[in-house]
């Protein structure tokens, strides 16, 4: 399964970048509002950061005439830039006119499985079920990226699922197993999935052990 950053700042983004271990980006209008910076600017740094990857950055329309302009806007900054839109019956309209158009589409704000369907036979590049909100009042997350993952398999469907609203390292070993072709997460994850206690303990013993046998030698 491949992982994503889930944010706008970009020292995040570069920090992960620099670990080798993302394949792309995902933002969104409250991300980048939460940076207090110009939208066009940041994902122009951010396409200077990690290049060729998939860089997702969202339409703040709710009309699909205006999301496919504001679509145009965002594809023009480069061949990486995937063109997040809601979903909604506007969004899939939008959907449908960048996939003619050969733009990448990441459909977002999913939460059942008949619109991860719905998504994907409009064109989506990307479907995003959201995991952690679905948590949040009482369903199971996972079962829904396990539907999803389970209907693709059968119908051959090529869209990509992105795992969303991930909060902790848990959520992307489950998704990986349930089928997720992605998992996009805040970078304080990546910080966790790196650490373990042993890890630690381990190294600490390393370096004492290291120290003994130098003072040995000598």
């Amino acid at each position: 399964m491949k992982l994503f950053i889930d944010t706008a700042n970009v020292e995040e983004i570069r920090k992960a970048h620099d670990l080798g271990v993302i394949a792309g980006v995902t933002t969104n209008p409250s991300l980048i509002a939460k940076e207090g910076r110009d939208f066009f600017e940041t994902v122009k740094e951010i396409v200077s950061i990690v290049g060729n990857l998939p860089i997702s950055a969202e339409v703040i329309s709710l009309e699909s005439k205006e999301m496919v302009e504001q679509g145009r806007k965002l594809a023009a900054l480069g061949d990486s830039i995937v063109v997040k839109v809601p979903m909604t019956e506007e969004g899939l309209k939008a959907t449908k006119i960048f996939t003619a158009e050969g733009i990448k589409t990441n459909v977002t704000l999913i939460f059942s499985s008949p619109q991860a369907l719905l998504a994907a036979r409009a064109g989506a590049t990307y479907v995003s079920p959201f995991i952690g909100r679905l948590d949040d009042i009482n369903q199971v997350g996972m079962n829904l990226i396990k539907e999803i993952s389970q209907i693709f398999k059968v119908h051959n469907i090529k869209s990509e699922i992105i795992s969303a609203s991930v909060r902790h390292s848990s959520h992307v070993i489950e998704a990986a197993l349930l089928g997720a072709d992605i998992a996009t997460v805040p970078y304080k994850v990546i910080q966790g999935m790196a650490k373990h206690p042993l890890t630690d303990a381990g190294i600490e013993r390393f370096l004492a052990d290291w120290e003994g046998a130098k003072q040995n030698n000598f």
